[in-house]
């Protein structure tokens, strides 16, 4: 099984999940896929029993790990859309202030990301809680597309109106960072990089594919 073995309901049972899970992050970050879970264990404090209670294997520590890091993606992500509904900057802006949230996501713990991005278990309930993720960003990256002006990618084949390109732009726009981020700026560092040196690529990678209007 490769998925935690039940879910922490008691306060100090949430305190062991979250302990163990946060020294799981620091010994992937450390070892990548070499790391054992009785040096998660020991990181964690624990005995090897108590991470069993949870975890059944590393993978399944995996697991959890993506699981968290997609509801962070997520919470991220929400923020700093309402913040650009609200100051409704320029487009090279718009797309600034989400490379930097996507960085300040990875940037820390770049061995960690890349072993989840290529490693972590692709359980249903996890894919689907991915599959939400990109189509809530798509959705509302959509939305700023539109508002910036932004020259669509391609035609959208005949007849697609404008929010139809908008949503096409937008998912190439979501997809490119997603694998510019693990595949190509997290590869150049293992250790942790500054924030601005990951978001720095990936909006100038972004811009490109979909520069600003020239009006």
């Amino acid at each position: 099984m490769d998925t935690p073995r039940k879910r922490p309901r008691q306060q100090r049972s949430r305190f062991t999940v979250d302990a163990v899970l946060e020294a799981a992050a620091r010994v992937f970050q450390r070892e990548g896929m070499a790391a054992t879970t009785n040096r998660i264990a020991e990181r964690a404090g624990f005995s090897i029993g108590t991470l069993y209670q949870y975890f059944p294997n590393k993978v399944a520590l995996l697991s959890a790990l993506a699981e968290r890091h997609i509801e962070d993606a997520a919470a991220a992500l929400r923020a700093t859309f309402a913040e650009l509904d609200d100051s409704r900057p320029g487009w090279e802006d718009t797309v600034r202030a989400l490379a930097a949230t996507l960085a300040a996501l990875h940037a820390d713990r770049p061995r960690l990301h890349t072993v989840l991005y290529d490693l972590a278990p692709r359980v249903p309930d996890g894919v689907a809680r991915l599959h939400a993720l990109h189509a809530e960003t798509t959705t509302s990256l959509a939305r700023h597309v539109r508002r910036c002006g932004v020259a669509p990618v391609g035609d959208g084949g005949a007849g697609a109106g404008e929010q139809e390109q908008a949503d096409r732009t937008a998912a190439l726009l979501v997809q490119t960072a997603e694998v510019t981020v693990h595949r190509i700026v997290l590869a150049d560092t293992a250790s942790g990089a500054a924030t601005d040196d990951v978001a720095a690529p990936l909006a100038k990678t972004l811009l490109a594919l979909v520069p600003a209007p020239t009006r």
